[in-house]
């Protein structure tokens, strides 16, 4: 990469924004494109979790032969909107078949060097600027009803502790003593020391951007819509402002990479993992940490604002607008797990993650066209957005990762 270099990075997520300070640290010009502000997207509205051990795909072993019931269960929180069913059965079928041990742990392995030192990434991110407010050191405890609920987790709890993540267990007086929130509905915790959380991840990444410019680089509202090539390398993107020159370029929008990614000749077997959260404002008789609550399959963390509670899963395509189900369902859950909660104002989010059906993300250059893609996250780019953007930062600059990028190639998907 010459000095007069010029590389674009499209989407100003926290993947995005964490490769465009990389590369600005490296001394290269960047330019951040995003049709919104800063960190208003998928990145604004997760669980603010900086979530180290969440390192064990979905696909599980035992899936296929719950999956049905899960989806038809009212109160389990996986929702399909099922006129979306035709559209989304091819990528969901490639989905299930990896639900055995073999890709499990193999998927596992190659998640665990994206999130495994996330907490640590986000502090190397922000330090010395003005988005390290935001961060706070934490554990994170996942809340089981008793002991032997906790037990059926094994497996998943086995391969944590292979990837070097070790719980600690309370129970009874001893879970009560370290929440107090926490209602009778909980009796078993597994707590994991040395995470973290983000007050405000919408706020965080518009903070790191804002750093991002103080180095140097350059923030434009633009959709991008296409790509131009000279010689089989990416010459401008295409933008609704107008065409933009550069000399290469880092695709980082999510699940709406898909329709860019065709232009480059891949089609990537990527949908929208539906999340949804709600803000309780000014709340009280909430969690002090971010607690994962098993049952409900949602995360209760204290924010800024007051404590977002975020979680549950629903496919039904990037049109439709957000459900009336699954909010009801994640308050259901809260009043159980948070007798006590109490809030000024309720706030609720829809938002889309970007899933790949082989549940790992898309690391790496396409071919030799000087496209770059960071996406594919699952509900984990929050914690492994920093890494991501480390990363595609030394790939780009001639630097060699100390990691096997091989997991992550786009490639994978070429017919």
């Amino acid at each position: 990469m010459t000095a007069e270099a010029h590389t674009i990075v499209v989407g100003a997520g926290i993947v995005g924004v964490s490769t465009a300070i990389w590369l600005r640290r490296a001394g290269v010009q960047v330019t951040l494109l995003d049709r919104d502000a800063p960190g208003q997207g998928t990145s604004y509205g997760n669980a603010g979790v900086l979530a180290n051990c969440s390192m064990v795909p979905v696909t599980v072993p035992g899936l296929i032969r719950k999956g049905p019931r899960y989806a038809l269960d009212p109160n389990f929180p996986l929702f399909l909107r099922w006129s979306y069913l035709p559209k989304l059965l091819p990528w969901l079928l490639r989905y299930l078949a990896h639900a055995n041990d073999a890709d499990t742990r193999r998927i596992a392995h190659g998640l665990t060097p994206i999130v495994g030192d996330g907490a640590d990434q986000h502090k190397a991110l922000s330090a010395g600027t003005g988005a390290a407010d935001w961060v706070v050191e934490s554990d994170y405890t996942f809340a089981y009803a008793t002991r032997a609920a906790f037990d059926a987790d094994s497996y998943v709890w086995d391969l944590r502790r292979e990837a070097g993540f070790e719980p600690e267990i309370l129970e009874g007086e001893a879970a009560r003593d370290y929440e107090p929130n926490l209602g009778p509905a909980v009796d078993c915790l597994a707590v994991m020391k040395d995470h973290g959380f983000i007050r405000d991840p919408g706020g965080y990444v518009m903070a790191l951007a804002e750093e991002f410019q103080r180095l140097g680089g350059t923030f434009r509202k633009a959709d991008v819509r296409d790509f131009s090539f000279a010689d089989g390398k990416v010459r401008a993107v295409e933008t609704t402002t107008g065409a933009i020159p550069c000399t290469d370029v880092v695709l980082a929008t999510g699940v709406w990479s898909k329709p860019l990614m065709k232009r480059l000749g891949l089609t990537i077997p990527l949908e929208s993992e539906r999340g949804y959260h709600v803000v309780y404002e000014g709340a009280t008789g909430g969690p002090a940490m971010p607690i994962m609550v098993a049952a409900g399959k949602f995360v209760a963390t204290p924010m800024a604002a007051g404590l977002r509670c975020a979680g549950v899963v629903e496919f039904g395509g990037l049109e439709a607008g957000p459900s009336a189900a699954p909010f009801a369902l994640l308050r259901r859950e809260v009043a159980k797990a948070f007798p006590r909660l109490q809030a000024k104002a309720e706030v609720e989010w829809q938002g889309h993650r970007p899933a790949p059906a082989d549940s790992l993300p898309l690391i790496g250059q396409v071919g030799g066209t000087g496209v770059y893609v960071g996406f594919g996250h699952h509900h984990i780019g929050l914690t492994g957005g920093p890494k991501t953007g480390r990363l595609l930062a030394q790939l780009m600059t001639g630097q060699k990762p100390n990691l096997d990028m091989a997991p992550y190639d786009p490639a994978r998907f070429a017919s």
